[in-house]
């Protein structure tokens, strides 16, 4: 009975000894849990890098489709908006209405208005070069929210495949070394709980942002979406008071 107590404290010390610290976990494991979460931690790191630009970007957009939209409605002339911001669209909503004034213009200069079937056909032109250019601009803002999506939905499953190769070898070392004590299997054990951490980690705030940015864009494309309506109504009018 003494002799018991002697290895469970025995054995209970070695435990103790061992350094349980991230670092020291990420140097006991073997290549490949290592890589594991070498991968994780590089996921982890690109995720906030594109949820904080998605989110300042957002921002940015906003402020100037508001600052556009202002411009656009205050009532001075459009061909005016339009010389001064052709060379240069500051974001997608202007973006949008520079490709339908280019249109226009270029209709206009061949004299394609003067009829009442080629003005019905280039109200059809100018609303075809607003959606081309709307859905290019959003392809451009959407961009990296597939990495979010795809991390958000495979990190888990690669920090669970570094929890198994980690218990597996755990069992290998119980198996070499015959002894079943905690101070063989603790080790690996950590780092295979430290490979789901770390899948986790990087999964749970790229699923929450994705959620969230996926939302904003959804309302950012609607808002273009009522511009690009908004405006092509406004040339119709023009063309129906051109006859």
């Amino acid at each position: 009975m003494e002799q018991d107590a002697i290895t469970a404290v025995t054995l209970g010390g070695s435990v103790a000894d061992l350094d349980f610290s991230v670092w020291a976990l990420f140097l006991r494991a073997d290549i490949i849990v290592k890589s594991v979460i070498v991968i994780l931690l590089l996921a982890s790191i690109w995720c906030w890098a594109i949820i904080f630009q998605k989110t300042i970007s957002m921002r940015r957009l906003n402020a100037k489709a508001s600052e556009f939209e202002k411009a656009f409605w205050s009532g001075s002339s459009l061909d005016a908006l339009y010389d001064r911001i052709e060379a240069n669209p500051r974001e997608p909503m202007s973006a949008v209405f520079v490709a339908a004034m280019r249109e226009w213009r270029r209709a206009m200069a061949k004299g394609s208005g003067s009829q009442s079937t080629a003005s019905v056909n280039l109200h059809d032109r100018i609303d075809r070069v607003m959606q081309i250019t709307l859905a290019r601009e959003m392809d451009h803002t959407e961009r990296f929210m597939t990495f979010l999506a795809s991390t958000g939905s495979t990190a888990p499953f690669i920090g669970l495949f570094g929890t198994v190769w980690g218990i597996m070898n755990s069992f290998q070392a119980i198996a070499l070394s015959k002894n079943t004590s905690l101070a063989v299997v603790a080790p690996g054990i950590a780092e295979a709980l430290f490979a789901t951490a770390l899948g986790l980690l990087a999964a749970i705030p790229a699923v929450l942002a994705y959620n969230k940015i996926n939302k904003d864009l959804d309302r950012y494309a609607s808002r273009l979406d009522t511009f690009a309506g908004e405006f092509s109504a406004i040339i119709s009018r023009q063309m129906e008071e051109g006859h």
